[in-house]
């Protein structure tokens, strides 16, 4: 009778162990397409951070996880979190100066950087904003003046002339803020140059809504505007801008008048939540190092307007298949294996779905700073982005940060060489997805992806479009990686590979070709055109798919920051000619932007 026992409660724990496995461990196109089907459905309605659609795909995460046995971390599988999903304008803003009186969104805006509060007070005009000592660039609008307490007004981007691209570094709207509250700044109002924008566009309000307040009013004002403050002074904006750009120089003034401002902004907030849990490692010292397997679950809603949809002017439900509900489902499906073959593992495998990555790596960010296990002990972080879209011909697969870790690209290869895969590597560790946030703290990282495409971040990304079977050969692929990397007996050594943030060219830009950049290649010299839109500048040059865009006005492109670079220093309206590699043949391009 006591055998029969014991043989009855193994038979209920091998019954519960396949239950708790899903009856199939093995990674398969009908569970991969299963999951992609449910997360990409227009019941999620397009998987935006704040709505009952991502409550519930991230519910649907935390089943599928506590299927597999594996251990909760946070909150019960979850890691939640405040963020901002909207910003609004109240009724009390205002802006006036000697009897001169604007109106919200036609002649000012408060920026979302901006705290809310009332400032009167006199201004000083501090040119670009910038305070620069360097070797090669000395610039210091601060020098002549003395701001502590005033209002500061300064032109938007940087001078345009042939040194442009010196002035990366220091001519983001945030940089110029900082720079000029640390100096005892009050209050910041930006002005477009004419060079920079010609019909003096107000910004978005959405603009920089995803970064925190930096604690004084910051608004943008129309050039009309200011004119009318600097009618005394006989020297309007765009004679300012044009002695700036002759002098090269600085030329900074204090104002008279006081400027009364009321910044009233509300932020909505909402809690969010990265998805968490962890297969403990079976080697009793290598089981306290932890191995990173991670994927965004979010995407952009019904999309419209600053919503980063390739669509703005369609509300639409964006589903997200490839961005990035096949990741997603990548993930489930190899730590679903991992977790089947647990015995195997040295080391700890942690599951990460990051949440809000599509509003600046939110989630990833967010896990980095508040983390739910030691963070030097993080050995490596696997990131997968946009894996459903395996080209059956091409059958090309990035794969980025290959320089981050001695011995990365070596260890990949004896992996992919034999696989029939088309293999790009960038060794580079930051890049467009969640992986940077773990490249910053000098963890080292791996980033797959299948590549860009027409139907991205529009409402035409959907699951009927996903090669299941290519993305189930991805994820075979990184299942095999990561028992390497989580069972070798010494981990891989981080090391650096690139800049550890966004350089800041994209945030200028004030015209656009019409095409979708490759951003991942690194076999190429030059920006390849994933795809030419109908009707914008590109098209109507006689741009086409595939062509590699090798030179702007003469200017060398070497990569997609030259590209992002070249474009910031032109305007609307303007005529430039490109040289694209199409095949062996070199073409010549006339476009009007």
């Amino acid at each position: 009778m006591k055998t029969l026992k014991i043989f009855v409660i193994l038979l209920l724990l091998v019954i519960n162990s396949f239950a708790q496995s899903n009856e199939n461990p093995e990674i398969t196109v009908e569970e991969l397409k299963s999951h992609i089907n449910y997360l990409a459905s227009d019941e999620l309605e397009g998987r935006k951070p704040g709505t009952k659609g991502i409550e519930k795909a991230a519910n649907y995460l935390k089943a599928e996880i506590n299927k597999l046995g594996v251990k909760p971390l946070g909150d019960d599988y979850f890691q939640n979190f405040d963020i901002v999903i909207d910003i609004k304008t109240g009724d009390k803003n205002k802006f006036s100066f000697d009897e001169t009186y604007g109106k919200l969104n036609e002649d000012f805006i408060p920026l979302a950087i901006s705290e809310s509060k009332s400032l009167k007070a006199k201004a000083v005009f501090a040119g670009y904003g910038f305070a620069i000592n360097e070797d090669n660039l000395k610039w210091n609008d601060f020098a002549e003046i003395d701001v502590n307490g005033k209002w500061v007004i300064m032109f938007r981007d940087a001078p345009s002339n042939d040194n442009n691209e010196a002035f990366e570094n220091y001519k983001s709207i945030r940089k110029k803020v900082l720079t000029a509250r640390d100096k005892g700044a009050l209050g910041i109002i930006f002005v477009n140059g004419k060079n920079f924008d010609l019909e003096d566009n107000l910004m978005s309000l959405s603009f920089a809504n995803r970064e925190a307040s930096v604690g004084i009013p910051v608004i943008n004002v129309k050039r009309s505007l200011i004119n009318k403050l600097l009618e005394k002074y006989e020297f309007p904006v765009e004679d300012l801008e044009t002695a700036i750009k002759e002098s090269n120089g600085p030329r900074s003034f204090e104002i008279e008048s006081e400027i009364d401002v009321v910044v009233d902004l509300e932020r909505i907030s909402a809690t969010t939540k990265n998805v968490v849990a962890m297969i403990e490692g079976s080697d009793p010292v290598l089981k306290n190092e932890y191995i990173i397997l991670g994927a965004h679950y979010d995407h952009l809603g019904y999309g419209g307007k600053n919503s980063g949809s390739r669509a703005p002017d369609t509300v639409a439900i964006h589903n997200g298949a490839d961005d990035n509900a096949s990741g997603s489902a990548a993930i489930l499906e190899v730590f679903e294996k991992l977790a089947a073959n647990r015995n195997q593992l040295k080391r700890s495998v942690i599951y990460l779905a990051f949440t809000a990555e599509e509003m600046g790596l939110i989630g990833s960010k967010y896990f980095t700073n508040n983390p739910l296990v030691d963070l030097k002990k993080v050995k490596f972080m696997f990131n997968l982005d946009m894996v459903g879209r395996l080209n059956p011909e091409t059958k090309n697969l990035t794969i980025g940060g290959t320089g981050t870790a001695e011995g990365l690209e070596s260890l990949i290869k004896n992996h992919t060489d034999k696989s029939g895969l088309n293999v790009k590597f960038d060794s580079q560790g930051y890049g467009p997805s969640d992986h940077a946030s773990f490249y910053a703290k000098d963890i080292p990282v791996m980033f797959l992806f299948t590549g860009i495409h027409e139907d991205y971040h529009t409402p035409k990304d959907d699951a009927n479009l996903i090669n299941y079977e290519g993305e189930k050969f991805v994820a075979d692929i990184t299942y095999d990686m990561i028992l390497e990397v989580a069972n070798s007996d010494q981990a891989l050594v981080y090391k650096e590979a690139g800049p550890k943030e966004q350089k800041s060219a994209s945030r200028s830009m004030k015209v656009s070709l019409g095409i979708m950049p490759d951003v991942a290649s690194s076999d190429v010299k030059g920006v390849r055109a994933d795809a030419v839109i109908d009707g914008k500048p590109a098209q109507k040059a006689g741009m086409k798919k595939g062509d590699v865009i090798i030179s702007i006005d003469g200017k060398n492109i070497n990569d997609i920051y030259d590209y992002m670079n070249r474009l910031s220093s032109f305007k609307h309206g303007d005529k430039i000619q490109i040289e694209v590699m199409r095949g062996e043949e070199k073409v010549s391009l006339t476009c009007e932007l």
